[in-house]
């Protein structure tokens, strides 16, 4: 199976809030790199796809945004959660926890037979 793949439909959120959860703010680039580093190299973020969740997960009130200056000293947009974001990552990874205990039902299904 080797290479990179796309970040599956419905979980670019979950990670960018799980991510800003985990490190504070991030600017975009420094997102995207994460998300790729913790998926082990495996899924490679589309920048097309990554801003434009970004904008609307900051107009669900999700995450705000502020400029700032990066580590190698260049304005950017650094992203951070808000309260509503905290329970949304909450509620989002108990909704995925409960799809992929389903899926594994599935895919093993004489695990718990």
């Amino acid at each position: 199976m080797g290479g990179k793949t796309d970040v599956w439909q419905g979980t670019l959120a979950l990670m960018v809030l799980k991510t800003l959860q985990l490190m504070g703010p991030q600017h975009g680039y420094g997102l995207a790199r994460r998300i790729e580093q913790t998926s082990g190299d495996l899924l490679e973020l589309n920048y097309g796809t990554l801003y434009p969740a970004l904008l609307k997960l900051e107009q669900e009130g999700y995450i705000r945004s502020r400029w700032g200056v990066s580590d190698n000293n260049r304005k950017a947009k650094f992203y951070e959660l808000t309260k509503a974001g905290e329970k949304q990552v909450r509620k989002a990874a108990a909704e995925w926890e409960q799809t992929t205990e389903i899926l594994s039902r599935f895919l093993a299904p004489n695990a718990e037979a």
